[in-house]
């Protein structure tokens, strides 16, 4: 018996508009690769991530986390990154959600361009493998 594709909800963070269309670009190449079905949602920055992902927890069967927070001068990444970190482990964890994680956390814009390159490091491709990894580990133990 062969399962359905997966419904994949890529929620993404225009903060760094140029970066998050790369990283988009990633995804959705590697979602029609396989025959998934998504929708795309933008939100303002990565820390609205979690907080989207919650409010649609029973309508897909994954979610894929895209963003980019880079290092400025006041400790305002640090609280975004961790916060955000958190956040979407806790959906992970307590709400079983497959998530894939492509919010960059970088120095400059310069990395952030060259992970989110999908003809360089390609970050969105890899939240997107990581996400269908995390869906067959679900429904292998729960039939879901």
């Amino acid at each position: 018996m062969t399962s359905r594709p997966p419904h994949i909800l890529i929620v993404e963070a225009r903060f760094y508009a140029e970066i998050a269309d790369m990283l988009v670009e990633g995804a959705e190449a590697a979602l029609n690769e396989i025959g998934a079905t998504w929708e795309r949602i933008e939100v303002p920055g990565a820390f609205e991530i979690p907080a989207t992902i919650s409010f649609a927890l029973d309508r897909f069967d994954g979610f894929v986390a895209l963003g980019c927070v880079i290092r400025g001068e006041t400790t305002h990444y640090d609280y975004v990154c961790s916060e955000s970190a958190r956040g979407l482990q806790e959906l992970a964890l307590h709400k079983r959600a497959p998530i894939g994680y492509g919010i960059l956390t970088t120095e400059n814009l310069e990395q952030a361009a060259v992970r989110a390159d999908p003809k360089r490091k390609d970050k969105g491709r890899s939240a997107v493998v990581a996400c269908l990894q995390m869906i067959a580990v679900k429904r292998r133990f729960t039939g879901a």
